[in-house]
């Protein structure tokens, strides 16, 4: 069985919210750097990363990054906390913190994020995948479970988080990633070679061109509402790749609407939505005409993904 991340929220909860105004970030900052008279331990650089604001895995992650050791763990910094870094090292590490406290994900500042035990490589093109997401692998993993060879289509694909996650479980599925965005598909195609997993990719607008027939259909699309203020605190990542609409619905509405002709009989489709849309989606699925629908709650206890099951007989 595959270790599941242990005690993560959801993405709301780890956007980045400064805990210190920018400029008392500035004054920490200037500070740590007029005090420091010989380069610090490795526990001092963490105790100067927390005056920063930033959280302490983030902090930990970023000096890892930094030591050129990002599978370390935690427990080897804390075996080597009395190490000092070199001048270099300690500019780099506050170059890091300090676009962190601007909220800039750690995995833009890394260029490496873990999901469904796949080490990725991301940047400012794709979303920063979440833990969160990998209740949508694992509900696909079950509805194809019985199929030897199961067609799948990721929509949106990003990093090609999903599509992977899925071809690796299940090396004898077709899985075709699919994203509107040129930049998006060149981080997945070049995380798809890295890893060696034969993911078939393509250029387009969710399921416009697309032909099918598959058994399921999966999709973390755009879900949150134009004005939500916590896209605030998102700037750092691709706009397209998290707004929709008003209500935070317009591609979840397409999707659904464009899934049934590209299903075979039986076929699923899967969606990750917002904390408080799985009312809404399980109502646009219900009114299309699927079977089954329900929904799978994430990590945290929210409804975090809605599907349903194409009808068996036309």
């Amino acid at each position: 069985m595959r270790a599941r991340p242990s005690s993560w929220p959801s993405w709301k909860a780890t956007a980045f919210k400064p805990n210190r105004p920018p400029a008392l970030i500035q004054k920490a900052l200037a500070a740590i750097k007029t005090e420091v008279k010989n380069t610090p331990t490795l526990a001092q650089a963490l105790a100067q990363a927390h005056t920063l604001g930033l959280a302490r895995i983030d902090a930990q992650m970023l000096l890892l990054h930094t030591l050129e050791r990002p599978d370390a763990g935690r427990a080897w910094l804390l075996a080597h906390d009395t190490d000092a870094l070199t001048p270099e090292q300690h500019a780099h590490f506050l170059a890091l913190c300090q676009r962190r406290a601007a909220g800039e994900p750690v995995a833009y500042l890394t260029g490496r994020k873990e999901f469904y035990g796949l080490p990725l490589q991301v940047d400012a093109r794709v979303l920063d995948p979440r833990p969160d997401t990998e209740t949508l692998v694992d509900w696909a993993l079950q509805v194809i479970a019985a199929l030897p060879a199961p067609r799948i289509a990721d929509l949106g694909t990003g990093s090609g988080a999903i599509a992977l996650a899925l071809q690796s479980q299940r090396p004898t599925a077709q899985v075709l990633a699919v994203d509107a965005s040129q930049g998006a598909l060149a981080v997945a195609q070049a995380n798809a070679a890295r890893l060696g997993l034969p993911v078939r990719f393509a250029q387009g607008n969710w399921l416009e061109g697309i032909t099918g027939p598959f058994d399921a259909i999966v999709s973390n699309p755009p879900y949150i509402a134009t004005q939500d203020p916590h896209l605030a605190a998102l700037t750092h990542e691709p706009l397209q790749a998290l707004a929709s609409g008003p209500d935070g619905l317009d591609d979840l509405r397409a999707i659904v609407a464009q899934a049934p002709a590209r299903l075979a009989p039986g076929g699923w489709l899967l969606l990750e939505h917002g904390h408080d849309q799985a009312e809404a989606v399980r109502a646009l699925l219900a009114a299309q005409g699927f079977a089954q629908v329900q929904s799978r709650d994430d990590l945290a206890g929210i409804a975090r993904c809605s599907g349903g099951q194409w009808r068996t007989v036309k």
